[in-house]
């Protein structure tokens, strides 16, 4: 007599749905990701895939939201750690943030595949305000700036994170170097000189 398969709960589910969707990701690309794939992959029958993600841009929403958490959490325990001072600070905040971006190539491609969807700029846009936020109370007791010019340095910041991330995972630069610019373009933020 065949015995079932352990039944998981919900949420144990849709954990094991969101690993086996990067592992799609991580193979095929963001494009061979679609419920369908994913059902077959986890060996789940469609109405269940469905049944948590609703459609395609529901996954890839669920998904996106996962590998951004992920990512602020791995800088925010690596703040933890940090030793005081702008500079230690920075560099600890750029290796964890080229680590995540090493560790997660998933998320430039899932990022691309929401592009033009309004609730995945609208959700861009809340994590970009988490992530502005605990970046800024990291540097805020290093830096003289009123807290709103913190913030928007900080989102610069960001941006040239993300475009040095794009080289490192390129090949143009190597992870010591990509940490060693975004750290010294991080301490040079701080400054109030004109």
């Amino acid at each position: 007599m065949a015995t079932s398969p352990t039944r998981l709960s919900k949420q144990a589910r849709r954990e094991q749905l969101l690993d086996t969707a990067l592992e799609i990701v991580r193979e095929q690309g963001a494009d061979g990701l679609t419920l369908v794939t994913l059902a077959e992959a986890a060996g789940v029958s469609r109405p269940i895939a469905y049944d948590h993600f609703g459609t395609r841009a529901g996954l890839l929403l669920a998904l996106y939201r996962r590998l951004e958490e992920r990512h602020r959490a791995a800088v925010t325990a690596a703040l933890e750690g940090a030793e005081p001072g702008a500079g230690a600070i920075a560099r600890v905040m750029s290796a964890a943030y080229f680590a995540c971006a090493t560790d997660m190539p998933e998320f430039t491609a899932v990022s691309a595949a929401l592009k033009g969807n309004p609730e995945a700029e609208a959700l861009q846009h809340e994590m970009l305000d988490g992530y502005t936020e605990v970046m800024a109370a990291a540097l805020a007791p290093h830096s003289t700036l009123p807290a709103e010019a913190l913030q928007l340095r900080c989102i610069g910041v960001l941006g040239a994170a993300e475009a040095i991330a794009v080289e490192m995972n390129r090949g143009r630069t190597t992870a010591p170097d990509a940490v060693t610019a975004l750290a010294d373009l991080i301490v040079g933020s701080l400054a109030t000189d004109r």
